[in-house]
């Protein structure tokens, strides 16, 4: 038996799949046993196995046992000459097998050995190669100098980001999610320690292996594709909290004689993980800080305002840090009631209504704390600047920046299939008709450049797999779907190394088409819905917000956009096209129209919104598209910074600068 390859799966009956099936066409030439050991899922993996994997063994657990344990439980089965424990959320070319046995076969005194590992977006996952957390090197990484410096072989030690992804060393550590060993070195050292319930366990398994003699090494000759983490997202688990004390685990196991390297890195550690939950929630710290910032700088301003007109002397020294101070704090606490802080969303109605909340708690306190009530007038002008400061800071940072918008166009995704086939062509019209997948399909990659302009359907095949960068970037592409039954694990793997940079995110569909899995979701095609009844526009407050947004627009331009342009139309092509559309600003006023709809009145059901002097239909064109399947998807997304952002891009367009 050449090689045994042990999976230890929870739930992830997708991913798993994908997987089995490139392990087959790996397998050709090599006599290998498949291990699933399956941690009690309730997805509907162990009928997936039994049904289309019958040759796999398979070991049920009936409790989630952790990743150690279940390890162990396949070696002690396992008859290969090499051992590969494998992530059942990867992907693994045709030939990476036989290359990683040729290394094994040609390196005397190699014991465990990793292949290249890609992110989803092609990038090179950094844990496939690194070093161990010396205290140097985890003050570093902590730091933040091994990624000012990656090229320093004095600072980059953690992630050896000095060293060439494209050559094949020694190293201290490879990832756990593709650890190939040798029978030898299993008998030296025997399982993984089951100390560790997940994480940190491949650390400790490379430490221990290099203590027995033998040397652990990078291979650059085959890539695997891993989608890390799919696991975790499927469970309860606290999976920041499980790797920081896997950490410590570890630190504690190998460096606790020396007392000094001990709490030098346990102190690592913990800043580490205090930066890693910062991160997660630097969104709410960020609006945080900048409400009380604005607040208080709008109670500065709306002092010396009220100074100027009532004759007010202002605040006297002793009052100010309890009226910079408490109100401040009473409105942080009334916009964490009302959900104004959150890691994903800047709402600005939420924050209206803090606003609106503390102001009568504030106004109320005054009359119980008279020596601190030096003027309600204060209040009175400083909560009515208070709407432009906080609200403004939100606008800007969601129209400008695109922060804390989680839904409506930043949200959608020009997509591309790869692949000319029948189920290439059912993938195109599945998700061309269906608006809930927030897709946008703009055409096909060819399998060869004889098929590009060619008309499949619907859709047009806009190049090949040679030029895809350059079609990802001409059509704006944000998503790459395979169809899996026409290309090989080889080549989809190649193209999503080759378009690393391109900031593209790459989906896989199932060989039956059931699903379709990504970095970022798991889509059922099957069950896959063909309409949607819910539509942001039909909401009423969506209609009011967005009346009032087109009033406040059309009196605007009325009074100081139209009057230079009636002159500027007649030296500027630009002007004069812009001129052109405003002039339907009457009808706008008049609410026959809106800034931003569909291209021509929709009778039917449901209620899409009022024509538009913009929308969709223009900033993205039907060119590709099912008839009227974008302003069905703007009505499904409305929003009043979806609207904002489209006549931005419309202006840009009638400059002639696309974004």
């Amino acid at each position: 038996m050449d090689l045994s390859v042990i999976i230890v799966n929870y739930n992830v009956k997708e991913f798993l799949e994908n997987l089995l099936n490139s392990i087959k066409k790996a397998s050709e030439g090599l006599t290998i046993e498949i291990i699933v050991v399956d941690n009690n899922s309730d997805d509907g993996s162990v009928e997936l196995i039994k049904e289309k994997f019958p040759g796999v063994i398979l070991i049920e657990n009936n409790y989630n046992a952790g990743f150690s344990k279940a390890n162990n439980l396949g070696l002690k089965i396992a008859k290969g000459r090499y051992l590969l424990l494998l992530n059942p959320d990867t992907l693994v070319e045709e030939d990476t097998f036989k290359k990683m046995v040729s290394f094994f076969d040609n390196t005397p005194g190699a014991g465990m050995a990793g292949c290249k590992i890609l992110n989803p977006d092609g990038t090179l996952q950094l844990a496939c190669r690194r070093g161990f957390p010396s205290p140097w090197a985890s003050f570093c990484k902590v730091t933040g100098l091994s990624s000012l410096f990656p090229n320093s072989k004095f600072f980059a030690k953690y992630n050896l980001t000095y060293l060439d992804e494209n050559q094949t060393y020694e190293v201290d550590a490879i990832s756990g999610s593709f650890m190939m060993l040798t029978r030898e070195a299993y008998e030296k050292i025997g399982g993984l320690d089951e100390i560790f319930f997940m994480y940190g366990e491949d650390l400790d398994y490379c430490y221990r292996i290099q203590n027995a003699g033998l040397k652990v090494y990078y291979v650059h000759t085959t890539q695997i594709i891993h989608y890390k983490g799919e696991s975790t997202k499927r469970s309860s688990l606290n999976e920041t909290k499980i790797f920081y004390d896997a950490m410590h685990i570890f630190v504690k196991k190998h460096f606790a004689s020396s007392i000094p390297v001990l709490w030098l890195l346990r102190v690592a550690i913990i800043i580490r993980e205090v930066v890693a939950f910062a991160a997660k929630k630097r969104l709410v710290f960020t609006a945080l800080f900048l409400d009380l910032l604005f607040y208080n700088t709008a109670f500065f301003i709306g002092e010396h305002i009220y100074m100027s007109i009532s004759g007010w002397l202002g605040v006297p020294d002793f009052g100010v840090p309890f009226v910079f101070g408490v109100p401040v704090l009473l409105y942080l606490i009334t916009g964490s009631v009302l959900s104004v802080y959150r890691r994903d969303k800047l709402p600005v109605l939420k924050t209206f209504s803090a606003i609106f909340f503390s102001f009568f708690i504030v106004s109320s306190l005054t009359y119980f704390f008279k020596d601190f009530a030096f003027s309600r007038g204060h209040i009175l002008v400083s909560y009515i600047l208070l709407p432009f400061f906080l609200g403004g800071w939100r606008v800007i940072a969601k129209v400008f920046f695109k922060a804390g918008i989680s839904d409506g166009y930043r949200q959608s995704k020009r997509s591309v299939i790869v692949g000319t086939g029948k189920n290439a062509e059912e993938l195109a019209v599945k998700f061309a008709a269906n608006l809930k997948s927030g897709r946008i399909i703009a055409g096909f990659i060819g399998l060869n450049r004889k098929e590009i302009g060619e008309k499949i359907g619907e859709f047009k095949v806009l190049g090949s797999v040679e030029n895809i960068i350059k079609v990802l970037r001409e059509h704006d592409i944000k998503e790459v779907i395979f169809s899996s039954t026409e290309l090989s694990y080889n080549q989809m793997i190649a193209i999503v190394a080759a378009c690393n940079k391109e900031n593209v995110e790459f989906q896989l569909a199932g060989q039956d088409m059931e699903f379709l899995v990504g970095k970022s979701e798991v889509s059922m095609l099957n069950n896959m819905p063909f309409f949607e009844v819910n539509y942001n526009i039909s909401s009423l407050l969506h209609r009011i917000i967005k009346r009032v947004f087109d009033l406040c627009l059309s009196f605007f331009i009325l009074f100081f956009v139209l009057p230079p342009l009636f002159f500027l139309r007649l030296i500027s092509t630009q002007a004069k096209n812009l001129y052109n559309i405003l002039l339907e600003i009457p009808a706008v006023i008049s609410g026959s129209k809106s800034f931003v709809g569909p291209k021509v009145k929709f009778t039917g059901e449901p209620y899409i919104g009022k024509p538009g002097l913009t929308g969709f239909w223009f900033t993205e064109g039907d060119e590709g598209q099912f008839p009227a399947q974008t302003d069905l998807f703007y009505a499904q997304h409305q929003n009043i910074w979806l609207d904002i952002e489209i006549i931005g891009k419309t202006l840009n367009i009638l400059l002639n600068k696309r974004i």
